[in-house]
């Protein structure tokens, strides 16, 4: 696919490690100078714009997480005087407070263009119709992916989140061609179509792209051939601009980070230690542009690692690996550490079994009680006892050789457990109720 912005995205390292320099000491300068948190921050630590003269001297400051967000809520952190900000997005607050995010101009202007970057490298072009899913409102999502696709010159359908029959009647009538949302829903838009009869080949559709929950490989082999598409990921999140992080070429291979905008780290989530290149780790991302809401070494509590080696699609920024998990997903069973992710790899790779679970868990005598309920496919549920039995017990001791615990598995039919027409509800802890 063309490149759509081939002097950034194909720039040599050492050219882009200078400009990443460079525009690390403006935004250094600009948090101190007009965000009181970070101006306290370097006075506390003896630190001034101008001891930052290299990228690891970034290392001399600690990290920002969002409870420091949540802190100076609402507009604290904002790096400009609230009449230059001209959009307001925030996080949902289901854990706690919500985190703000504004915009300048410039900041929706790059917004817009790193949206396209990464949309034009999955494969959208001007003559794409793009339906968008994801829920429009304060969620950064929707609105990032639909200015790109218009950057682009696509048209655009903000279909916005749920109604399944009337998405699926937007894919035949309004002849789209890329869907955009995230990858547990549009599992559900293939479902219904098939309970339609509406065959995919029989729609103009060809891509899709999708992002905002960690998905697994073997899930992009069902939306790929469920949908008849060539589906690609995305990453963002709200804290530094929303979606444009990084993003998936047509050889999913990685997705491409924007460099030039975002200075990417990975650290040990327990220590805080910069990890060697190639390790597996918790992203941290330092704004090299943003004016609204500059932020140094935010962690994300996303989990992967990052590839330094050219892709053959042309580009040379840096590939971050999908995200397997995140580090405040993390839950603890019978003192085992888990992650719902895990227990997706497992399911994944067993026949029968549909990419839609459910995890419960609940305290019994004093003792962590844990219960999976799994689809299985039509086709198994109707089949004998004897192999809905045998998919039960391969499940069971598959999850407890992966984990060392033995959870009940609870198979249940077709569209039996709930769909979100956002972000995939996998857990319910009533130990916390």
């Amino acid at each position: 696919m063309p490149i759509w912005d081939s002097y950034y995205e194909t720039l040599a390292p050492d050219d882009m490690r200078q400009l990443q320099l460079e525009r690390l000491q403006r935004t250094v300068n600009r948090a101190y100078k007009n965000v009181a948190f970070y101006h306290d921050l370097f006075d506390r630590l003896g630190l001034a714009p101008e001891d930052f003269q290299s990228l690891d001297d970034l290392r001399r400051l600690p990290f920002t997480t969002k409870d420091d967000l949540r802190a100076a809520y609402p507009y604290g952190m904002f790096g400009v005087p609230l009449r230059e900000v001209v959009r307001v997005h925030a996080s949902s607050g289901t854990t706690g407070r919500q985190t703000v995010v504004g915009y300048t101009r410039n900041d929706l202007d790059n917004w817009s263009e790193l949206a396209a970057r990464f949309m034009s490298a999955g494969g959208v072009t001007r003559d794409d119709v793009v339906q968008i899913f994801f829920g429009y409102g304060m969620f950064t999502g929707a609105l990032g992916l639909h200015y790109g696709a218009e950057r682009i010159g696509a048209s655009v359908i903000p279909a916005s989140a749920g109604g399944t029959e009337r998405q699926v009647q937007l894919i035949q009538d309004f002849k789209t061609t890329t869907l955009v949302g995230t990858p547990s829903y549009a599992l559900h838009i293939a479902e219904v179509m098939a309970e339609r009869g509406v065959d995919p080949a029989a729609t103009r559709l060809r891509l899709g792209l999708f992002g905002s929950e960690p998905w697994s490989e073997r899930m992009r082999q069902e939306l790929q051939t469920r949908l008849g598409i060539a589906a690609t990921d995305n990453y963002g999140l709200s804290e530094v601009g929303g979606p444009g992080v990084s993003g998936e070429c047509d050889r999913q291979n990685g997705l491409h980070v924007s460099e030039d905008h975002f200075l990417p780290e990975i650290v040990d989530p327990d220590s805080g230690e910069v990890l060697p290149p190639g390790s597996q780790g918790e992203l941290v991302l330092t704004t090299l542009t943003k004016e609204a809401l500059p932020l140094l070494r935010y962690r994300t509590r996303d989990i992967t690692r990052l590839d330094p080696e050219p892709c053959p699609c042309g580009r040379t920024t840096i590939r971050m690996s999908r995200v397997a998990r995140r580090t405040d997903d993390m839950l603890i069973v019978r003192g085992v550490n888990v992650y719902p992710a895990q227990i997706e790899d497992v399911l994944m790779a067993i026949e029968g079994v549909q990419p839609h679970y459910h995890i419960t868990l609940d305290r019994a005598g004093g003792l962590d009680q844990i219960e999976i309920a799994v689809e299985i496919s039509a086709e198994v549920f109707r089949d004998t006892v004897g192999g809905v039995l045998e998919i039960e017990q391969k499940i069971t001791q598959a999850v407890q050789q992966a984990l060392g615990f033995t959870p009940e598995v609870r198979l249940v039919e077709p569209r039996t457990l709930e769909r979100a027409a956002g972000k995939a509800r996998r857990v319910t802890d009533k130990r916390q109720l």
